[in-house]
């Protein structure tokens, strides 16, 4: 947090709350990065956290939904017009005049790092599929939605990090949507019973005879089975074709990255493991978190 701007100071230390108040299976945050990374990146969690929260907390109705997710549009539509017309020096803070804190952080770091505001139209845009659709067709509808949904967040770290080439890029998206993919088929029962999602493919399921009821109703058939062995041997080949970009960073920042890398892939692990059940949430305990620092830190050894 570079800026001694007393509001953008809080604005960023309320974002940090929010951060730090969240139950992640990933490390958000990490108190392993510096407080010159760490801030914005607890704005751009805060950002989409409490936009994620919109979409899928409580008992609103759709319209108020999109409506409160419109609200943040147009928040960025104001950030965008005010850094296009800015004439002064852009390295300096951009306070931005909002009644959410939360905009304040973000408008400072979209400024301080240049990063491209489009990114974060993208999110909204997920959060928005987040009210209006529960069911897709087929694999490519769900890309789709991981390509706004998860993407935006990698190439917004990299630019972090000023590491946002376009192989970077490609290599995070693979990592942000295998993320994305083992988040969803780890909370199969969670995401049906609690706002009636399934980020299972619909031809997929048909061709392997499982019904939407069949996972309401939590059935581990053989039918079941196979069609989730399917997703996650499909989620790994993603996730791991991205696995290059652990080695194009360098410092705590490449530390912090593998040690998400190392997170999903026990994860995915587990949830491989779980032959029995494919509605058990696998959870990371101490030694699976003792274990993601000893791969992060010696990486390059092990890979």
């Amino acid at each position: 947090m570079l800026t001694t701007d007393k509001k953008i100071q809080n604005a960023y230390k309320y974002c940090m709350a929010i951060a730090q108040n969240h139950y992640e299976n990933f490390p958000v945050a990490s108190k392993l990065l510096n407080k010159q990374l760490r801030y914005p990146i607890a704005a751009v969690y805060a950002f989409a956290r409490s936009a994620d929260d919109f979409a899928d907390e409580g008992d609103r109705s759709e319209e108020q939904r999109l409506s409160l997710l419109n609200d943040y549009s147009i928040e960025l539509d104001d950030i965008k017009q005010k850094l296009t017309h800015r004439s002064d020096n852009k390295k300096q803070a951009f306070v931005h005049v909002s009644n959410n804190k939360i905009f304040i952080a973000l408008a400072d770091v979209i400024n301080q790092y240049q990063i491209p505001i489009s990114l974060f139209y993208d999110l909204l845009n997920a959060f928005r599929q987040d009210v209006i659709t529960s069911r897709y067709t087929d694999f490519d509808e769900i890309l789709a939605y991981c390509k706004l949904s998860a993407n935006p967040v990698g190439r917004i770290l990299l630019h972090l990090n000023h590491s946002a080439s376009e192989q970077n890029n490609n290599y995070s998206d693979a990592i942000c949507t295998g993320l994305q993919l083992i988040n969803f088929y780890q909370d199969i029962a969670q995401d049906i019973n609690e706002s009636d999602s399934l980020y299972l493919p619909l031809n997929e399921m048909k061709h392997c005879n499982v019904s939407t009821n069949d996972i309401k109703n939590q059935r581990n058939t053989a039918q079941a089975l196979r069609l989730i062995k399917i997703q996650l041997q499909r989620a790994r080949q993603i996730y791991e074709s991205g696995k290059p970009l652990c080695f194009n960073l360098s410092g705590v920042f490449a530390l912090e990255i593998r040690m998400i890398y190392s997170g999903g892939k026990l994860i995915l692990d587990k949830l491989e493991e779980n032959s029995g059940s494919i509605y058990r949430r696998p959870r990371l305990n101490a030694k699976d978190k003792i274990k993601i620092i000893w791969q992060a830190l010696f990486f390059n050894l092990l890979n």
